[in-house]
């Protein structure tokens, strides 16, 4: 296990018109993993191994106990990361983010200025506090990431947000790739990507990701991995191979092999956007849900994979978005809906 990200809580401060959710509380609701059971979740965590941990929400500062929670996860040898909307870190907060042994932070911004990223956000002024809240990191030294969801009516501003990225000094910039769940299931048809635009943005990503300037990552666009399989190939170029750290290179879909995601209420998934549950922490221990469940197992044998996804050269490094081919033909095995490459096999 690589990865597990943890929604500590549905409760938020925005209204995002791309949530996994179609639900969101403006408070903690009484279903969220108290302090005693997230305590355990954690020590259920170390049982597995040593994977990230990125405390995710909704808003994870909401929650009152959250440094409580991050100081316990440092104490267990846990590598502890912050997904959040940025607008609720305040000096004092950024210094109680650094004080709890958090090592990075990812901020979300859906657009290189205002107008765009509030309308994504639903609340005016979000854009001005979250980048505030990336510099209050950025005096404490704490090592900061962009996270950014690309659709249409922002994929014209990727480049900008790269000069954002690289002008607030970030350490890593991860665009993630639409899929379709919760509220992101209302703007499917307007907003999503073409195949074509995915791959138009990935192959730029690719020739940003040479220049050095920042850690670069596509997430839910399992096809970038391909991408740079064959575009390093055809240069010469040596793929660094590290699968350690912030910024390892692994695999594309990562969804219940290297990944999984734990709901504010202890539900068990193969990911955030793959709305099947494995099991409960709170009835069984992670351990036995990591190792046992036969969602998780099917996601990690590629010769299951169906469609053009199966017989795919690339399968083992790509897989395609496990989540959206459940979102479009209901099976998470099925090919990946939005890759336009045409494999050299036959179905």
């Amino acid at each position: 296990m690589r990865l597990i990200f943890w929604e500590t809580t549905i409760g938020c401060n925005l209204e995002c018109i791309h949530c996994r959710r179609l639900k969101v509380s403006k408070k903690l609701e009484k279903d969220d993993l108290d302090t005693k059971k997230a305590f355990k979740l954690l020590e259920d965590i170390v049982d597995v191994g040593r994977p990230i941990l990125v405390l995710s929400g909704g808003e994870p500062l909401f929650r009152p106990d959250i440094f409580e929670i991050a100081n316990k996860a440092k104490e267990l040898g846990l590598v502890t990361a912050l997904a959040t909307n940025g607008t609720l870190i305040t000096k004092e907060v950024a210094k109680n983010i650094a004080k709890s042994g958090i090592q990075r932070v990812a901020v979300s911004l859906d657009g290189a200025n205002e107008s765009t990223h509030d309308n994504f956000r639903k609340v005016s002024g979000s854009f001005k506090k979250a980048i505030d809240g990336l510099k209050h990191l950025k005096d404490e030294k704490i090592s900061t990431q962009i996270n950014s969801t690309i659709t249409r009516n922002n994929k014209d501003e990727i480049k900008d947000l790269y000069i954002l990225a690289c002008k607030l000094k970030v350490d890593a910039l991860h665009l993630f790739m639409l899929v379709p769940v919760g509220c992101g299931i209302e703007i499917l048809n307007e907003d999503m990507l073409s195949p074509a635009e995915y791959e138009e943005i990935l192959n730029w990503l690719y020739e940003i990701e040479k220049e050095g300037n920042l850690q670069i990552k596509a997430t839910c666009a399992p096809q970038y991995y391909r991408i740079i399989h064959q575009r390093a190939a055809s240069e010469g170029r040596n793929l660094k191979t590290s699968s350690t750290g912030m910024a390892a290179i692994t695999k594309g879909c990562l969804a219940g092999t290297g990944v999984c995601f734990i709901s504010h209420s202890g539900e068990v998934f193969p990911c955030g956007y793959l709305p099947i549950s494995s099991g409960n922490i709170t009835k069984d221990s992670l351990k036995e849900i990591w190792e046992k469940s036969e969602i998780f197992n099917k996601l990690r044998n590629p010769y299951l994979l169906k469609g053009k996804c199966g017989i795919c050269e690339y399968k083992n490094v790509c897989s395609g978005c496990r989540a959206r081919a459940y979102s479009k033909f209901n099976d998470y095995l099925e090919e990946e809906p939005c890759c336009l490459y045409k494999p050299r096999g036959k179905i």
